[in-house]
């Protein structure tokens, strides 16, 4: 398997012969050195990407669709060989690298065979003798540039939608997980992808992300990643009027009433709270629980919390990995000694691990006022705040107080509170009892500063197609 950058059918070195280390988040040890290039990178990819566009776009949309589903076989068949390469570069636990290998395989078989429902439409016209079309058309060259918690199952919603589309792609993986990119080029160039209609390049974020914003050729810009870095992409995008999918941050809000099941409630939030080590843009991030349950559910949580094992992703059993860089254990160490100086209490953890690697204790915080930094803002890490409230309409306010609007998640029994709250709720993505909401086949983004369109899905699909009215007369 090669982990190089890979560019019109070949892989190759940075042209400035620049590389870069990647580290092990759990370990901290270097494991592989990988070219990291610049905008001449992406222009020479860009370039390869338009040569190859005209032909990938006429090619029928079931010969694409043959090459989608090869490649979602091939992840099948070699998600335990491919799963370390997540987990020692990302850091997350070795069941949750194979999942993601999996997630990744089902994106790439859906949009295989969404591509073939791109069906258009005939329009009645008004006038004798006319006769009215709608076709979709490929959008043309994509880039994207996708974060490092989900290094697979990123590229792959929008690498499968684009090429089911008709779409040439130059990717731009994050830094900290480039051998996952690389690994996923590997099996797609195997499944049969042509030359020039899939690139990569991995090196330098600023250079090559206005290389992409000022060249021409590039249609469109999928990104995931910060609100900061989506809102300079759009101020960019503004020159060629680019188009741009932009998944950004969340601060999903979790709303437990006291009709629900409780036991449910706190394991679904255990769950999905410190999954990939709170590194998902869906996670829980501001726990909301009525002042009738509230204690039982802070002490079920300090249970299930307590019994979370940390270590190493590739140790068997372990739950919690590591943060996926010093930077960032710091940014989560600061916010819950903030909280704690401000009267939060640290019911769990509330440290960091001493030794080797990235780690943080798994925290469960409480006496936080609705008003805080550390229940408002992103936290990215293993970091649970949990507040008390009193009513339906208390609990909504908070929830709505927030700039992003990605997911919300609501626990209740009551169908009228269910739908009070799903229509209120200004999120994407509503989960009621459901703290897993997310699939394939769904569109997945948010209101708000959360991002602009949606992936997955159809919607995800017509993402890379542009609206074409055909009008014939005269015949």
């Amino acid at each position: 398997m090669q982990f190089k950058q890979y560019i019109d059918g070949q892989w190759c070195e940075a042209s400035n012969g620049h590389t870069w280390d990647v580290i092990n988040p759990a370990t901290e040890d270097v494991i592989a050195t990988v070219p990291f290039g610049s905008a001449d990178d992406a222009r020479a990819a860009l370039e390869a990407a338009s040569r190859a566009q005209p032909a990938w776009a006429e090619r029928p949309v079931y010969e694409r669709a043959n090459i989608l589903k090869k490649a979602a076989e091939l992840l099948r068949e070699r998600a335990d060989e491919l799963a370390p390469i997540l987990t020692q570069e990302s850091g997350k636990p070795l069941t949750e690298g194979r999942g993601e290998w999996i997630s990744t395989s089902d994106l790439l078989e859906w949009f295989a065979e969404e591509g073939k429902r791109a069906y258009g439409r005939t329009i009645p016209n008004r006038r004798q003798g006319k006769r009215s079309l709608v076709v979709y058309h490929p959008l043309g060259v994509i880039a994207s540039i996708t974060a490092w918690n989900f290094p697979a199952w990123l590229l792959g919603r929008v690498w499968g939608a684009a090429l089911a589309a008709g779409c040439a792609v130059v990717g731009r993986p994050s830094e900290l997980t480039p051998m996952t990119a690389m690994a996923l080029v590997n099996i797609l160039v195997e499944a049969g992808v042509p030359a020039g209609v899939l690139n990569l390049v991995n090196g330098e974020p600023d250079s090559i992300g206005q290389e992409f914003l000022s060249n021409r050729i590039c249609r469109k810009i999928s990104f995931t990643g910060s609100v900061r870095v989506g809102k300079l992409l759009m101020q960019g995008a503004a020159q060629n009027v680019t188009r741009l999918s932009l998944e950004l941050g969340g601060s999903a809000p979790v709303i437990v009433f006291p009709d629900t099941n409780l036991e449910a409630a706190v394991r679904q939030t255990v769950v999905s709270k410190f999954r990939n080590n709170g590194q998902v843009c869906v996670a829980p991030q501001r726990i909301y629980v009525h002042k009738d349950v509230y204690e039982g559910f802070i002490d079920r949580s300090a249970e299930m919390i307590k019994a979370l094992k940390v270590g190493n992703g590739m140790e068997k059993g372990t739950n919690v990995g590591p943060l996926i860089s010093a930077k960032q254990r710091e940014r989560v160490e600061a916010m819950v000694t903030e909280a704690v100086g401000q009267g939060a209490l640290a019911v769990t953890g509330g440290k960091r691990v001493e030794g080797k690697g990235y780690f943080y204790e798994p925290t469960l915080l409480t006496n936080l006022q609705p008003d805080m930094r550390i229940v408002n803002e992103e936290i990215f890490g293993p970091v649970m705040p949990v507040v008390q409230f009193n009513t339906a309409d208390e609990a909504l306010a908070y929830a709505n107080a927030s700039n992003y609007g990605l997911a919300a998640y609501v626990f209740t029994n009551d169908l009228n509170t269910a739908i009070k709250m799903y229509e209120g709720l200004e999120a994407g993505i509503i989960g009621i009892n459901d703290l897993l909401p997310t699939a394939t086949e769904a569109p997945f983004g948010g209101f708000k500063e959360s991002g602009l369109g949606r992936e997955q899905g159809h919607e995800g699909l017509m993402n890379f197609l542009e609206t074409k009215f055909v009008s014939f007369a005269g015949l």
